[in-house]
């Protein structure tokens, strides 16, 4: 890349230059299961321990898999779906990668 280069941040709406954005890229943190290994966007996870749902008067039971999670700006916590259960995160300690 060269020194001119300089690439559009939506977080922020400027202009950075690319290795800038390359380098923040980098430093993000990762997210990890409770035995330690790396989450990614679309994986599916199996619950640890039987949780309560807030708000949906639901138990979600100890070996659950979840499908499809999407990976959060906080390294704990994931986004999925459940059925009859919108907007569902979990705490990242609480999921083994399946």
């Amino acid at each position: 890349m060269a020194d001119d280069d300089y690439v559009y941040d939506e977080a922020t709406g400027e202009w950075r230059p690319a290795s800038e954005i390359a380098a923040a890229a980098a430093a993000k943190p990762v997210a990890l299961d409770a035995s330690g290994t790396e989450l990614a966007d679309g994986d599916s996870v199996v619950l640890i321990k039987d949780l309560k749902v807030k708000g949906a008067g639901q138990t979600l039971k100890q070996g659950t898999v979840i499908r499809s999670i999407r990976l959060t700006d906080d390294p704990e916590h994931i986004d999925c779906r459940y059925d009859g259960i919108k907007g569902l995160v979990l705490r990242t300690e609480f999921v083994r990668k399946r």
